[in-house]
């Protein structure tokens, strides 16, 4: 926990946990308030866990959500009303402590001269010059200059946004590169099925974000309010504004955990829990280990999701579990599955159901999850089959792990970037943006029709790389992404089904099938996954070392 003091009696913090609620008391703090909106990051408590420790250590706990880098006149008059109601000294926290600072700026500008809060929060580490411009300029962040410019600006530092940064180093080094991320720690997410199952330990999957930029990259920790492409412009959280000639949007996509009424409340207690979270999926194995009798849950919302397959993954490692220690005859399993099939490309669903017949699993298709009582132990699901009218169903459980519903970011969802469904619109083959010919995108946020993993990713780098090249040349598109998609089934410990494919569900193995027949439950495949893909992922991928990725040429170009 790393405090920092804007005044006497007000503090900012980067995000905290309830574990540092015994050391805030010691240090004298009356009251927090939390400006980090609920399930912004993968290892990221809820507002509820620290407050239930805040009033259990007398100190009084506000939430006042603001979206990142969003800074809103309301979100100002929210938090200058809380700071009213709570005793002093406070500590307001978000991601970073930046959304905060700059809330206690805008508050204080109305009673302190402005050179007086830009000193009292550079001191403490933060640049709210941008906020000032802000003020100066009737609300409005101005565009026409930036705080920093570069050749190419990409937003997002997960497997997309380091890959591509790598992929387009290694092309032409003397590119000015800006990357752009508030997380401190970069996740190896494939691997939170093999926590929840008890394979790995989820220490293995996180690495720090400074250790993977690559060299002579530069990395902004902010994060991003809006996007004026009109101006080849990006606003950062303090108001900052980046300029660049090229843009790259990658930031993943977004968890809303809170789409499900009193889901927030109960993760991580009272039997539920989800391999989508860090801090989650070793609780998985936990209740796994410690289950004997009873019944168990398995959660898929609505498409569009990461990885479609580990809902399943986590079921069929479980069901492995219990097989191996004989609780599995005691045990009810249920899948309840928002969709109306097991798994969407046709070629692998005989593999899983022998699995799904192993474990005696119930299918229970067309079944969403819209709330959960975790002391109850009951979740309710709205069941919604084709021609009929919905019904809502409640289903007592022992266990559930939950699969959260996902959207786009929020400050995507509202860009001049994003289609009427709020996703990055993109030409599906050359990833350049539908509508701004200087913008590209990849990974989870965009809109082509793939499936969204890592693996995806790993294919799409090289192509968004070579066609940024051409376009720098004076060329049009060279790389064409053909929808390639990789999900290694994890039906049982030492086996996978290891599912590729591509656009339409076309199948697009990487091995002959006398090597790795992915259509079937394969120990080669289990090996892939284990002992392969982590260092291929750190050391290859995160590097710009394209193996096995190389960019398909365009045929519109070829002909």
């Amino acid at each position: 926990m790393e405090i920092k003091e804007i005044s006497e009696r007000f503090s900012v913090s980067p995000q905290i946990t309830a574990a540092d609620i015994a050391a805030l008391k010691a240090a004298g703090f009356k009251a927090i308030i939390c400006n980090r909106p609920d399930g912004e990051g993968a290892d990221q408590p809820t507002f509820a866990e620290i407050e239930k420790e805040a009033q259990k250590a007398g100190i009084e706990a506000r939430y006042v959500p603001v979206v990142a880098g969003k800074v809103s006149d309301d979100d100002a008059a929210a938090f200058g009303a809380a700071l009213k109601d709570i005793p002093r000294p406070v500590l307001a926290y978000c991601r970073t402590g930046t959304r905060s600072a700059t809330l206690w700026s805008f508050n204080e500008a109305k009673k302190r001269p402005m050179p007086e809060i830009l000193a009292a929060t550079k001191a403490a580490g933060y640049d709210m010059n941008g906020v000032a411009r802000r003020i100066a300029n009737g609300g409005k962040t101005p565009t026409d200059t930036g705080d920093a410019k570069y050749d190419i600006v990409i937003v997002g530092a997960g497997a997309g946004g380091v890959s591509v940064a790598a992929s387009l180093q290694s092309r032409k080094s003397n590119l000015s590169i800006a990357v752009i991320d508030p997380a401190d720690i970069h996740y190896y997410q494939p691997g939170w099925t093999m926590v929840g199952g008890g394979i790995f330990d989820a220490q293995e999957t996180a690495k720090t974000m400074g250790s993977l930029i690559p060299r002579g990259i530069k990395w902004i920790k902010a994060a991003v309010a809006a996007f004026e492409p009109e101006n080849n412009a990006v606003i950062l959280d303090g108001c900052r504004v980046v300029k660049y000639d090229r843009l790259v949007v990658c930031p993943g996509l977004k968890l809303d955990w809170g789409q499900i009424d009193g889901l927030e409340e109960t993760l991580g207690r009272n039997g539920v829990t989800s391999n989508y979270r860090y801090d989650l999926a070793p609780y998985t194995w936990q209740l796994v280990q410690e289950m004997k009798e009873g019944r168990a849950i398995f959660t898929q919302p609505p498409m569009p999701i990461k990885c479609a397959g580990a809902p399943q993954k986590a079921m069929y490692l479980s069901g492995d579990a219990w097989f191996r220690n004989g609780a599995l005859k005691n045990i009810d399993i249920q899948f309840m599955n928002a969709g109306g099939v097991l798994f969407g490309v046709k070629d692998y669903v005989p593999a899983l159901m022998k699995y799904v017949e192993k474990y005696d699993a119930t299918l229970n298709f067309f079944n969403n999850l819209i709330a959960v009582d975790g002391p109850a132990k009951k979740a309710t699901f709205k069941v919604a089959k084709p021609d009929t009218d919905p019904t809502e169903v409640i289903v007592d459980f022992d266990m559930m792990h939950v699969c959260p519903p996902q959207v786009a970011p929020d400050f995507i969802r509202v860009s001049p970037l994003a289609d009427a469904a709020g996703w990055v619109d993109v030409d599906q083959a050359t990833l350049r943006h539908s509508s701004f010919d200087n913008i590209w995108s990849l990974g989870d946020v965009m809109n082509a029709p793939n499936a969204k993993t890592a693996a995806a990713a790993r294919k799409q780098a090289p192509t968004v790389a070579e066609n940024i090249l051409a376009d720098i040349n004076g060329r049009s598109a060279v790389a064409q992404y053909d929808g390639y998609g990789s999900c290694p089934l994890t039906v049982e410990r030492g086996k996978i089904v290891l599912a590729e494919f591509g656009y339409g569900g076309v199948l697009k193995p990487s091995f002959p099938a006398v090597l790795l027949d992915g259509t079937k439950p394969t120990r080669a495949a289990w090996f892939l996954k284990e002992k392969m893909l982590p260092p291929i992922y750190w050391k290859a991928m995160l590097r710009g070392k394209e193996w096995m990725a190389k960019p398909e040429p365009l045929k519109v170009a070829a002909e």
